[in-house]
C-alpha cells in the first residue's frame, strides 16, 4: 500500500473549459454579445479574465488599509467576492466616465487641482 496521494495529470489541470456549469462558477456575460442599442453608455472594468497588460502603483498604508477594507465590506456588506484589482478597475472606469461626461467640472480635475 502506498502512502503517496493520487494527484490530477497535468492535461487535467491544464484543460480548457467551455463552460462554467460543471464548476458552479457563473459566467459572466461579455458586453459584446449585448445588441448596441441595449449597451450601456457608461464604460465597465474589466472583469474575471485574464489581462495582458500590468501596472504597478504605489500606495500609503491608510490607502491599501481603506482598500482592503472596502473589499470586505463589498464582500460582507453586499455578497460581492471580487478581488482588490478588481475594484481598482471598476474605480477607474467610474472616474474616466466621469472626466469623459463632466471635462473641467469632474472629480478627478477638481480633486487634482485641490493638491
Amino acid at each position: 500500500m502506498t502512502r503517496r496521494p493520487s494527484l490530477p495529470g497535468a492535461s487535467e489541470l491544464f484543460r480548457l473549459t467551455t463552460s462554467s456549469a460543471s464548476t458552479g462558477v457563473p459566467e459572466i456575460s461579455d458586453a459584446a454579445d449585448v445588441p448596441a442599442q441595449e449597451q450601456p453608455a457608461q464604460r465597465r472594468g474589466t472583469g474575471r479574465q485574464k489581462h495582458s497588460t500590468k501596472i504597478t502603483v504605489y500606495v500609503s498604508d491608510e490607502e491599501l488599509l481603506a482598500l482592503e477594507h472596502a473589499r470586505l465590506a463589498l464582500r460582507g456588506d453586499h455578497g460581492l467576492a471580487v478581488d482588490r484589482g478588481r475594484v481598482v478597475r471598476e474605480a477607474i472606469a467610474i472616474v474616466l466616465d466621469d472626466l469623459e461626461g463632466h471635462g473641467e467640472d469632474s472629480l478627478l480635475v477638481r480633486r487634482l487641482r485641490e493638491q
